[in-house]
């Protein structure tokens, strides 16, 4: 499948759709805290995408080949979850790690982010493993530039977060996005530099690296779709929509109270 090229039109759109989901993200960080289900924070960011945002969740009923449709509209992944955690009644406990992962669609076209939130007073090296995993994002957005390679992402985010200590969970990816939730191409959050796609204009894409305290290896659950670690190790992931400029890159699932890039970014030489 090829990929497909944004115009700065398409751009636009999806810098709405980034923004909108952005701002669930926004919402729902007052909610998470000891006490609260997920299922109460999946009811949160449905009633704000339709009702106030007048736009559809992108996780409700999607059902790729060879999964049954997902029931919830955002994915809650909890501590050991790695990923596509479906939001249930079970209380958000003081010291939990949760990943929410939000996809808004919006006139057509899609915005897809996620973030940590830390339950309470989590420990030292929970909220490192975000703190971490949060860098290593912003490690591989940093390598988006035209004529730069897939495997320049990969090969970033992974060298760092083996640098720390940590492990990078291989069996997903970030995808193209745009009209569709999944496009080309995959970004890899491991790899080689040099290698895989090279970056043009106009390509739109997550990154969205899932970072292991322990070993790399997972497994799937009964229910057909949350992923765990193997070793019940905690796990951490953070995601951002972003499209290719003619001079680096542009993150569009921003708000006003999206975390700001690390102090790394704007450094020189970064």
């Amino acid at each position: 499948m090829a990929i497909t090229f944004k115009t700065p039109a398409d751009i636009e759109m999806m810098r709405v759709a980034g923004r909108l989901t952005a701002e669930v993200l926004d919402m729902l960080a007052e909610h998470v805290k000891p006490g609260v289900t997920t299922e109460q924070l999946d009811k949160l960011a449905h009633d704000m995408i339709v009702h106030e945002q007048k736009a559809i969740p992108a996780p409700l009923n999607y059902a790729p080949n060879g999964y049954k449709p997902y029931p919830k509209s955002i994915c809650a992944s909890i501590n050991h979850q790695v990923c596509h955690g479906i939001p249930n009644d079970r209380p958000l406990k003081n010291g939990d790690i949760v990943n929410l992962d939000v996809t808004v669609i919006k006139d057509g076209w899609h915005g897809d982010s996620s973030r940590m939130y830390v339950v309470g007073e989590g420990s030292i090296a929970a909220k490192r493993l975000c703190q971490i995993t949060f860098d290593a994002m912003w490690k591989g957005i940093a390598k988006v530039r035209p004529g730069a390679r897939l495997g320049d992402i990969g090969h970033a985010i992974q060298t760092f977060a083996e640098s720390q200590g940590y492990s990078i969970v291989r069996e997903f990816c970030g995808h193209g996005i745009g009209r569709k939730f999944h496009e080309e191409p995959q970004v890899l959050h491991y790899g080689r530099p040099g290698t895989l796609e090279e970056l043009v204009p106009g390509m739109v894409f997550t990154i969205e690296p899932m970072v292991n305290a322990g070993r790399r290896e997972i497994k799937e659950m009964g229910d057909g779709w949350t992923i765990v670690t193997k070793d019940r190790s905690l796990s951490a992931q953070w995601e951002h929509t972003v499209v290719v400029t003619e001079t680096g890159y542009e993150v569009l699932t921003v708000s006003d109270r999206t975390p700001p890039p690390p102090a790394f970014i704007t450094a020189p030489g970064a």
